[in-house]
């Protein structure tokens, strides 16, 4: 009797130790795949890759308000996807208004979206295309100074970038949402078009 006790018991034990090597062994060797878990390689914000997520955070930023140039119709001003991003046309006619007058009233007036004037001066809207005249020579070290520091072309010792740009709410980006925005901005087409220099308050000493 106690010779078949312990024959059941070690049976027990040794159906316990090959359940628990079976199961070591699912743990160790079988992959995510094969278990029927599917996980993401990245986590582009729910998009399937970086250049799609930031177009996306381009469009919701309101971007292209100030950086896309517009074109005239019987519904108003609307987007003109030839000249993307392109920034403030060179050849376009300069806003004609009393400077002084909208500077001392701290009005701003704008035409096209793309030239503003404050008391700050005339400002106009970058070119963002990887164009040359654009981005095409920024590094995203550069990228990443302009819009959490607010320096002009993200070089050290430059000026501050002028309004409108909000550089001041663009720096709260998460660094993996910079980095979206400037793929992006790197995947569009070029554009060759070098925007005016912003120029000082007329009231600012010669």
């Amino acid at each position: 009797m106690k010779k078949q006790i312990i024959m059941l018991t070690s049976g027990i034990l040794l159906s316990l130790g090959l359940v628990q090597c079976s199961d070591q062994k699912v743990d160790n060797g079988t992959s995510e795949e094969d278990s029927g878990i599917t996980v993401p390689a990245e986590n582009y914000g729910g998009y399937s890759s970086q250049v799609e997520w930031g177009n996306h955070l381009v469009t919701i930023a309101g971007c292209n308000d100030c950086h896309t140039p517009k074109k005239m119709t019987e519904k108003g001003p609307v987007i003109d996807s030839s000249l993307l991003l392109s920034g403030h046309p060179v050849n376009m006619p300069k806003i004609e208004v009393n400077k002084a007058e909208m500077e001392a009233k701290h009005l701003v007036v704008t035409m096209d979206l793309t030239e503003w004037v404050g008391p700050w001066g005339t400002s106009y809207a970058a070119n963002l295309t990887p164009h040359e005249t654009g981005l095409g020579n920024w590094s995203e070290e550069q990228f990443f100074k302009a819009l959490r520091e607010g320096k002009f072309k993200g070089l050290d010792g430059s000026r501050t970038l002028l309004p409108p740009m909000p550089w001041e709410m663009f720096k709260h980006f998460s660094d993996d949402e910079i980095k979206a925005i400037f793929a992006y901005l790197k995947s569009v087409k070029p554009v060759d078009n070098i925007v005016p220099a912003a120029l000082p308050p007329v009231s600012a000493p010669q």
